[in-house]
């Protein structure tokens, strides 16, 4: 039997927050998920203990996002998983991609950790 095998994403990078990215709310209700990839992050302004990361996903009347972070003092650790909305299942979704944007909370300022895909 064939070993499911765990795609290794690149570190994402950090930019200046994207203006034209859907800004999503995290939802852990979704269906059909799949991981993404974090492509960059961005610091949110007057909050050190946030972070906005960057992905790509569907058109927010179909879909969402889901993330959960991992801390240590090196690092953070992101996993993002998109998916169907719970009031969109079963309607007709178009399959156009979106730059999409989540902010996460962390339990302690970012500082010099590196953020990673998990």
């Amino acid at each position: 039997m064939p070993r499911e095998t765990e795609v290794e994403y690149l570190s994402p990078t950090l930019v200046p927050t994207p203006e034209s990215n859907v800004e999503l709310t995290d939802s852990a209700d979704l269906t059909d998920t799949h991981p993404v990839s974090v492509t960059s992050y961005s610091l949110v302004e007057g909050a050190g203990d946030r972070v906005a990361v960057h992905f790509v996903s569907g058109t927010p009347e179909c879909f969402g996002a889901h993330a959960t972070v991992d801390e240590t003092t090196s690092d953070v650790t992101v996993r993002v998983s998109v998916g169907t909305l719970p009031a969109a299942v079963g309607m007709a979704c178009t399959m156009e991609v979106v730059d999409a944007t989540l902010d996460l909370s962390l339990d302690a300022p970012l500082g010099d950790r590196t953020v990673r895909n998990g």
